[in-house]
């Protein structure tokens, strides 16, 4: 099965060689998305929320990229630098997923800069648009 590359417009330049997210059939993969500016830098350092609030603001720029909207996700793998800001990424994330929600996982992990606080991979289906 063949894939295509999902890149939306003002993306931030990826940080190792992966796509932002990929269509392959009616599914949407988005890859492990972070606070990063289109200049590469870390935004809302020390700010779960708005991390969060960037974070998925970006995965919905690129599922909308497929054709998609953010009903389209069905799974979150959601990691979490500190399992004390679990709180403050679920106020933000339920404005995204306020019914119905996807089902997901949160973890504890060390993430690629000391200055992240959350990074979130996401499946969508959107069909065969």
């Amino acid at each position: 099965m063949s894939f295509t590359v999902l890149i939306p417009p003002g993306s931030a330049p990826p940080l190792a060689p992966y796509s932002p997210g990929v269509k392959a059939g009616g599914f949407v993969y988005v890859s492990g998305t972070l606070a990063i500016g289109s200049k590469g830098e870390t935004l809302a350092v020390g700010d779960a929320k708005e991390q969060t609030r960037i974070v998925l603001d970006t995965i919905k720029s690129v599922i909308e990229t497929a054709g998609g909207t953010m009903k389209d996700v069905v799974f979150n793998q959601i990691f979490l630098k500190d399992l004390g800001d679990y709180a403050a990424m679920n106020v933000v994330y339920k404005e995204y997923f306020p019914e119905s929600p996807p089902a997901r996982y949160c973890i504890r992990a060390d993430l690629v800069r000391p200055e992240f606080l959350v990074e979130i991979a996401t499946t969508a289906y959107v069909g065969e648009k």
